[in-house]
This record gives C-alpha cells, sequence and structure tokens, in this order.
C-alpha cells in the first residue's frame, strides 16, 4: 500500500469515528500506536474534522455574538494546532530522510509533504459531505445531481493529488528533489509579533 493509500485509509477512519458522535465537544481516543505515522494522520484528520464543524457552526445566521466570539477563539486555537502537527508530520520525514543526499541539481517542491497531506485531509472531509449531499433525499433532484458532478471532480482531485505526493515521496528517495523545513511563522497568537496584543500590554 502506497503512502497516499495508507494516509487515505486513515484520514477516512477518522472522519467516520467523528461522525459516529458528530460533536465538536468529543474527546476520542486515537486507535493507533502511539508515534506511529497513522497515529499523527489520523489526529491531523481529527483536528480538521472538528474545525469543519465549528466552521458550520459559526455561520449560524442567529448564533450570539459571545458564542461566535468564543468559537472564533477556539477556531484560531485549532488552525494553531493544526499548523503544528503539519510542521511536525514535515519533520516526521525529514528525520526519515535525512541520509539521503539530494542530487547536485535537486530540485525544491513548491510545497512541502505535510502541506499537501493536509490537502489531502482536507479531501477527505469534502469527498464525504459531498457525498452526504449527493445522496440527500430531502434535497431536490437538481441539487443532487449537481453536488454528484462536484463529487465527481472531488474523486479525480483524490486520485491527482494521492498520485502527486506518491511521486513526490519518490523523488525525495531518489534525490531528485530536496526536502527542506519551513516553518509558517503565525503572527496573530504570538504577543510579541501582533501589535493588537503587545500594544495591549504596554497600556
Amino acid at each position: 500500500m502506497s503512502f497516499s493509500e495508507t494516509a487515505w485509509k486513515v484520514f477516512n477512519q477518522s472522519v467516520e469515528h467523528y461522525h459516529v458522535h458528530d460533536d465538536v465537544n468529543y474527546l476520542n481516543e486515537n486507535p493507533y500506536e502511539e508515534a506511529s505515522l497513522e497515529q499523527i494522520l489520523y489526529a491531523k484528520n481529527w483536528i480538521d474534522s472538528v474545525q469543519w464543524h465549528l466552521e458550520d457552526i459559526i455561520r449560524e445566521e442567529d448564533i450570539n455574538p459571545i458564542e461566535a466570539l468564543k468559537l472564533k477563539r477556539r477556531i484560531d486555537a485549532s488552525n494553531q494546532k493544526r499548523t503544528d502537527l503539519v510542521e511536525y508530520i514535515d519533520a516526521w520525514f525529514f528525520k526519515k530522510y535525512e541520509n539521503i543526499t539530494p542530487k547536485v541539481d535537486a530540485k525544491i517542491n513548491t510545497e512541502t509533504i505535510a502541506w499537501a497531506v493536509d490537502r489531502l485531509s482536507i479531501l477527505a472531509l469534502k469527498v464525504y459531505h459531498m457525498k452526504q449531499e449527493a445522496e440527500r433525499e430531502s434535497a431536490s433532484v437538481e441539487h443532487r445531481e449537481k453536488c454528484q458532478d462536484k463529487l465527481n471532480i472531488l474523486l479525480e482531485q483524490h486520485k491527482d493529488l494521492s498520485q502527486a505526493i506518491d511521486q513526490l515521496l519518490i523523488d525525495i528517495e531518489n534525490g531528485i528533489v530536496k526536502m527542506k523545513l519551513y516553518k509558517q511563522m503565525k503572527m496573530y497568537n504570538d504577543e510579541s509579533l501582533n501589535p493588537i496584543l503587545y500594544q495591549k500590554t504596554k497600556k
């Protein structure tokens, strides 16, 4: 089984597990061995699944403004955890390939493995929810047909992205692509970098 197939299997398992309870506050147990790649991938998608539904909730038209602000803070914190985990996945692969010497003319990819994996995780959620809409009996035939068309595009994207991820790994293993670690350097959560926060502390 290729890496992308493994990741897709784990992501869909996480999505299915989330929807058993469909509760953003449910504390789920990761079923995989501690520090295994599968455990990391499962944790990544669980964050994505919870955040997906937080984003739905905050868009409710009649939401209490105070509750909306709490949700916004929670989404910000979730985004930071998501970024941290993506960078952890990159570090995992960097460690795995640390003894590979890139060729002199090795290329640098426009995105790292982990950020491509991040897209695959979100894609698993898109496929799940678009399939729900394509099969929703309470929806009109026109709605279901449009959603089926979108689902077909998402499935094609899954195929293409999976192939691209696996090819990137092969190219890194063969020294064709040089792997580098990048940090997102997010500033809005850092009291020393966000002017709204650090100016407030001076008052």
